[in-house]
């Protein structure tokens, strides 16, 4: 087994920049993303002791790398997501904001005719899965199977307005590919199912690689957490107030499930040649007792409270056990990361950067900008956006669309707590000149259906 795992390791290292032919014969990683929502930097006990127990999202950590300074690209979950699958900025696609089920409240629309990642890896080769949230829009031509996924089992709006009925404003939006489904039982343990059985049914196809894209919607408001995870955290910690406790109980019960899809893996014999990606779409609400110490602020915020998120990545076959990085990057870093290591180049036109160089063990030594936006309506945004950019040790940044421009020092004040803006004017002015470039590019992309 030594020899036969150096073997593939080899392999896979020369063949870093190369494009693959389609009759390699070389072992491709499959590739699987566990994605959460609104899942505090906090609430994950692999960062800081906590009153939370992650186990087995820690688990990824510990047998892989353990990233500390990643941030999503959004404060919200639509623009994170699309960002994530297409590996550009989220204006940039059509998604400066949230896409919902009412029209009328819906703040993105995902480009046609832009590649996702599903897209990009079935041209290697790849079968395609996404189980569990969407959130990328409800009709064709922006449902999964319409935007490269062979398969979908989930979930496509943007939340459930309860976990055991699994509707959005009394409409089902349940799917199996592009058929409508119901099912019982409580969202995270459907989701689990689903995902267990794809991987089974993958570990049957030898010769064919897979992507599976599992993302849960947990633990996203309503916090619902099972009556025995409840009761167990009550008895371990009789301090904790209701919401804290039953936010505790949701994302331990969500962690033991994150842990039973890992031990289909290697139950499959899947383990060793899989990259398993764990991360969140933006950081905890903190009106729903969600942590995202020791970070100033939360979900919608551009404080890095909603914007830093945890990010494990493990693959027995190249990372090795125990590692960390402190690489400052974003979630959709993901993209080019995997088209490399599925044997591909990454375009030029991605706004993304591969992590491959960090996997291997060596570094990335060029300073990149960092974009947030968000567009949001009612009142308290108005239909508009709000923006943040950061330049190395500085953090220039927008709260809310009628707020001022705050300016941080965020290695010197990681709490944000000095606003910098009337004392700094050099650096004010210059990262001011660098966001407005991002805004103008990110304008150039319609974000509603056109001839709506």
């Amino acid at each position: 087994m030594i020899k036969k795992n150096l073997a593939i390791s080899i392999l896979i290292l020369v063949s870093f920049g190369s494009v693959y032919s389609s009759e390699s014969k070389i072992n491709k990683p499959n590739f699987l993303i566990i994605f959460t929502d609104d899942h505090g930097y906090g609430d994950v006990s692999t960062y800081q002791r906590s009153d939370v127990r992650t186990p087995n999202i820690d688990r990824i950590g510990r047998e892989g790398m353990v990233f500390t300074a990643m941030r999503s690209n959004c404060t919200v979950c639509s623009p994170s997501r699309a960002a994530l699958l297409t590996g550009k900025y989220p204006d940039r696609v059509g998604v400066p904001g949230v896409i919902r089920t009412k029209t009328e409240d819906s703040w993105g629309y995902l480009a046609p005719g832009v590649p996702t990642l599903a897209t990009e890896l079935s041209k290697f080769g790849y079968h395609t899965g996404i189980v569990g949230k969407w959130h990328l829009g409800l009709e064709s031509p922006n449902i999964p199977n319409d935007r490269g996924f062979d398969f979908f089992h989930g979930f496509l709006g943007d939340m459930m307005d309860s976990y055991t009925t699994h509707l959005r404003h009394g409409k089902n939006y349940l799917r199996l590919n592009k058929t409508e489904i119901t099912a019982a039982g409580h969202a995270t343990n459907l989701f689990t199912n689903w995902a267990s059985e794809y991987l089974r049914e993958r570990a049957k196809t030898k010769n064919k690689p897979f992507f599976l894209y599992l993302a849960y919607n947990a633990p996203h408001f309503p916090i619902e957490p099972p009556a025995e995870f409840l009761a167990r955290v009550k008895q371990r910690s009789p301090q904790l107030g209701e919401k804290r406790a039953s936010n505790v109980a949701f994302v331990e019960h969500l962690d033991h499930h994150i842990g039973m899809v890992l031990d289909v893996l290697k139950d499959a014999g899947l383990e060793e040649n899989t990259v398993v990606v764990f991360s969140a779409d933006n950081g905890g609400s903190i009106p729903h007792g969600q942590n995202n110490d020791p970070w100033r602020g939360g979900k919608q915020d551009h404080y890095d409270g909603g914007l830093r998120i945890p990010f494990l990545i493990r693959w027995p076959a190249l990372i090795k056990a125990g590692s960390k990085s402190d690489y400052v990057g974003l979630n959709f870093d993901i993209f080019p990361t995997f088209i490399e290591l599925a044997g591909g180049k990454p375009s030029l036109e991605l706004d993304a950067v591969s992590l491959v160089p960090i996997l291997k063990g060596e570094s990335i030594s060029s300073m990149r900008e960092l974009y947030f936006t968000r567009r949001e309506g009612g009142p308290t945004y108005g239909g508009k956006t709000y923006e943040a950019l950061i330049w190395g040790e500085w953090k220039l940044m927008q709260n809310s669309p009628f707020g001022s421009l705050e300016l941080y020092n965020i290695k010197s004040d990681p709490q944000e707590k000095n606003n910098l803006a009337s004392k700094e004017p050099r650096v004010f002015n210059e990262l001011s000149k660098m966001l407005r470039m991002h805004i103008q590019r990110g304008g150039s992309t319609p974000w509603q259906k056109l001839g709506q």
